[in-house]
């Protein structure tokens, strides 16, 4: 059992190391180095869907300061950008590490998260669904091409991707499966197509509801496109071993000014704009970006056929829920 947990780990290691060589390349983007924490209170930090808690403690030295552990580097990355002097079409790459302590425990869910954060300063005229797929098919084939890096060195381990990856918008997603929920949905389109990106994440469908929830603040997901509303999306896999959807990443372009007071209207949360973060955004003092989040356990989990996302990652799991896998012969790290 631990020689093939050994091995494990040598192939997360080369999947990484493909991987993130490959992405930098494509998005050309420049490693940096990432906060395990931030400062509360000065609306950095990420809400995700604005209703979990962060991990907080006071920092003896700040008298006391509350510092919050991260739950993504959405708003810190758009800063950097500003603080580094990045080019246009030019970006950072940077490893992130966080805990959502209200993740609830799944195969594919524990409370730590890692993924590679990525963030491009953009023009103003790059803010279009045009160049939101130019980059979505460049993450896609990074993707691709690391699968196939992984079939030349560990043959048993056969590609299920397609070549191609299909863009659909949340509300033509809605008008195909009015009859089902939004995850049942994601699993049906993942499992025609074998991997998607679904646009528009966050806008309200002509339901009354949202496909998925997303921060105010960070994705625009309200302007008016030729496809509907949004500048953002999900890129989902069919996993053949779980046999359902499966998330790898979440990205968008970034809100100007006249995005982040539209949504923040939109969800009541006004008195945000008085925050360290969205006055730069309104005063225009950081860049315009496109950015986001590929999960690092996620993509090994998928590209090693792994059946736990604690296979490839070390996490806090119940006793019961170990025995009970290695019974099935799934060994967490």
């Amino acid at each position: 059992m631990c020689r093939k947990q050994l091995e494990t780990e040598q192939q997360i290691s080369f999947v990484k190391d493909q991987f993130s060589k490959k992405l930098s390349k494509k998005l050309n983007l420049i490693p940096v180095s990432s906060p395990l924490i931030v400062l509360d209170g000065n609306g950095i930090n990420d809400d995700l869907n604005g209703v979990e808690r962060p991990v907080r403690f006071p920092i003896k030295s700040q008298n006391d300061k509350n510092a919050v552990v991260v739950h993504s580097l959405a708003k810190w990355k758009r800063i950097r950008l500003k603080d580094y002097q990045i080019k246009l079409e030019e970006g950072i790459l940077t490893n992130m590490s966080a805990l959502r302590p209200d993740e609830d425990y799944s195969s594919i869910h524990s409370i730590f998260v890692d993924q590679w954060d990525w963030e491009i300063r953009i023009h103003k005229k790059n803010r279009t669904i045009s160049y939101l797929k130019e980059i979505v098919t460049k993450i896609y084939q990074s993707i691709l091409e690391t699968e196939q890096k992984v079939f030349e060195i560990y043959p048993k381990i056969n590609p299920t991707l397609p070549k191609q990856i299909t863009f659909v918008h949340s509300e033509e997603l809605f008008q195909l499966y009015p009859n089902h929920s939004s995850k049942e949905r994601e699993h049906l389109i993942a499992e025609k197509y074998g991997a998607v990106f679904i646009i528009g994440i966050g806008s309200k469908l002509t339901s009354g509801e949202t496909h998925d929830g997303r921060a105010a603040d960070y994705d625009d997901w309200s302007t008016e496109t030729e496809l509907g509303k949004g500048l953002n999306g999900d890129l989902l896999v069919w996993n053949p071993v779980l046999k359902q959807s499966f998330e790898l990443s979440s990205m968008g372009i970034r809100v100007d000014k006249m995005a982040l007071l539209r949504q923040l209207e939109e969800r009541e949360q006004t008195d945000k704009l008085k925050l360290s973060y969205h006055q730069m955004i309104m005063n225009d003092e950081i860049p315009l970006s496109i950015g986001g989040g590929i999960g690092q356990s996620r993509l090994c989990m998928f590209l090693l056929q792994k059946n736990h996302i604690g296979e490839v990652q070390v996490g806090l799991w119940d006793d019961d829920i170990k025995s009970n896998l290695a019974l099935q012969n799934i060994h967490l790290l």
